[in-house]
């Protein structure tokens, strides 16, 4: 359900955005309006600047291409601007209805000892996180022994960046696994460093730390495997995070504390 709102919250956001824009443009148009017409296969444009001519001024087109184009943008605004207004009022209606009537409100309204007697049809954020966090698995087998950094939750990793990356995401309480192996479309095994659950819609994300990226060897691998990421459907922008460091570079913790925080929460 929060996937559904988010989604309709992103299309009226967007919609409010390019709405804003068309709005800017409308006053900048010249006077008039396009009419088009084709003889032989030819198309024709002409201005209309009187409200009874059915004519108007021919424009030639090697001529007024500047002015054809602004005309046919002014049609093409007017009808934008009613549909995506229509769009808009249609979404933010059927967003508030919605809201309202949301199954999940059946067991939220009940107090909480009625809660405690029943079993939600529908289960709720924090028992999806856990049932995705009690998740066993087999763990990445490469070098097992280099897992000497402890982690607040108790785990094992293989580096101070990872673990103070593992106590951020333990602290924030986002969901995730360590080396969790993740099957390629062709049959291949990878072990991202993190993978995460975003609570609120149920999406899994995988996060990579990038550490050694003043090696240039380091570096081809690097790009390597997020090529192989790309080719299975895993990027930054739809459900891939990095995060990496250099020796003048060390790890940006408040950025990624912060990247976390507007990707994840």
């Amino acid at each position: 359900m929060n996937t559904i709102i988010e989604s309709v919250n992103n299309r009226i956001a967007f919609l409010k955005r390019v709405i804003r824009r068309a709005e800017k443009e409308k006053g900048s148009f010249p006077k008039g309006r396009l009419r088009t017409s084709r003889s032989n296969g030819r198309i024709r444009y002409y201005k209309v600047s009187k409200e009874r001519d059915t004519s108007g001024e021919y424009l030639p087109k090697n001529e007024q291409m500047c002015m054809i184009r602004l005309l046919a943008q002014k049609d093409y605004n007017k009808h934008f601007l009613k549909s995506a207004a229509d769009e808009l009022k249609m979404l933010e209606k059927m967003l508030a209805s919605y809201q309202k009537k949301q199954s999940e409100t059946a067991y939220e309204d009940l107090s909480e000892e009625r809660q405690n007697l029943v079993t939600s049809y529908i289960p709720l954020d924090d028992q999806i996180a856990e049932e995705w966090q009690s998740k066993t698995f087999k763990t990445n087998p490469y070098k097992i022994e280099n897992k000497i950094y402890d982690t607040r939750r108790g785990e094992k990793v293989r580096s101070k960046s990872e673990a103070i990356i593992a106590d951020m995401l333990f602290e924030m309480g986002i969901p995730y696994h360590y080396e969790c192996p993740v099957r390629l479309r062709d049959g291949k095994i990878k072990y991202p460093d993190f993978t995460l659950l975003k609570k609120r819609t149920g999406e899994v994300v995988y996060l990579e730390h990038f550490g050694f990226m003043d090696d240039e060897s380091y570096r081809k691998d690097t790009l390597c495997k997020m090529d192989i990421y790309r080719d299975n459907g895993i990027y930054p922008g739809k459900n891939l995070l990095f995060t990496y460091e250099t020796t003048g570079n060390p790890l940006d913790i408040k950025g990624i504390r912060r990247m976390l925080k507007e990707t994840m929460l």
